[in-house]
């Protein structure tokens, strides 16, 4: 079995108290897409820009391709390419003058350069439009030409940082197509970094969940929606108290029930925002949904018990994070 292409220990990024990533470790095989799921905010920009160089690590480390990148990032940057979320383009040039400078930077020349520039402009699909300046182009074509200039030194391993925020559908699938050619075809190793679960479930291979700069879960997509089990039911009640749950917990078809955190309590319109007066909200992990539904609705009625909302969570990975952080991915 290979080596992987990459592994991180314990890389961490502290802004004087404020510890925004907090000592994650995760590995990349050779050849996978990787995805790092999260909200905004997660700490998944601050992780790319300290494995690329962009940040120093205030403590821990990675290894990419056998290269340390505490020690020898120059080495590391031959073999991976960045395209960050951030547009990193000159606007009046065109997007092969664009891909031109970004080649030469890489040490391209001649016959070289010409040969990646023509084949990034292809992968992407901008071979017809490639003259043309970048400031005539739609949203979604200026993030394409980001991709290519991520791709003009034909790197191993490729950092993604939400590449797909703010373009249009269309452009938006021929992310999703050069993303999967360039895996299948080629065998480039993607890290994939998005607070769109869609789009991690398409591409992904195995997914690290990310949260206050910690990764909570990480593993394969059917494993980790896996971790729902039986699956889960949110039930909403005026008043709830450690009495009643250990009550709950008593059933039969119940593996656990706790009081959720009060920012997935709905509001009265059931639009799920946190509210200081929202109902309480029980959280039931049920070995079986149907049985432990039914086994629940008769326990209530049998103690007069009031249902104020009731919610069975769908197994995919929005509701595993919710499930596991106790809030919405793009909150």
């Amino acid at each position: 079995m290979s080596d992987p292409i990459l592994t991180v220990h314990n890389l961490q990024k502290k802004y004087g108290d404020h510890e925004v990533v907090k000592g994650i470790s995760f590995s990349v095989k050779e050849g996978e897409v990787f995805g790092l799921l999260g909200p905004n905010g997660a700490g998944k920009t601050q992780t790319i820009s300290m494995l690329t160089g962009v940040v120093e690590p205030t403590d821990g480390t990675a290894v990419i391709g056998g290269c340390d990148i505490r020690k020898q990032m120059g080495e590391a940057k031959k073999i991976n390419g960045l395209v960050p979320q951030d547009l990193a383009l000159y606007p009046t040039l065109s997007a092969r003058a664009n891909l031109n400078f970004f080649g030469r930077i890489y040490g391209l020349r001649g016959k070289d350069l010409k040969e990646r520039v023509e084949d990034v402009l292809r992968v992407v699909s901008l071979a017809d439009r490639a003259d043309e300046p970048i400031e005539n182009y739609s949203g979604g074509m200026k993030r394409r030409v980001n991709i290519a200039a991520g791709l003009v030194h034909q790197p191993r391993l490729l950092f993604l940082d939400e590449p797909t925020v703010g373009v249009d559908p269309q452009s938006r699938n021929h992310i999703f197509e050069s993303v999967q050619r360039l895996n299948r075809e080629r065998g480039m190793s993607i890290v994939y970094t998005s607070h769109y679960m869609e789009e991690v479930e398409m591409l992904c291979d195995r997914v690290a969940i990310i949260d206050n700069g910690e990764i909570i879960a990480l593993d394969t997509i059917p494993n980790l929606i896996a971790i729902l089990g039986g699956g889960v039911i949110h039930v909403g009640l005026h008043q709830a108290d450690e009495t009643l749950l250990a009550q709950i917990r008593a059933l039969p078809s119940v593996k656990q029930a706790a009081l959720a955190p009060q920012s997935i309590a709905p509001l009265p319109d059931g639009d799920g925002a946190a509210s200081p007066t929202a109902h309480p909200i029980v959280k039931v992990e049920a070995r079986k949904s149907q049985e432990t539904l039914v086994e629940l609705l008769r326990f209530f009625n049998e103690c007069d018990i009031q249902v104020a909302s009731l919610k069975i969570l769908e197994p995919n990975l929005e509701n595993v994070f919710l499930h596991l952080t106790g809030k919405k991915l793009r909150e």
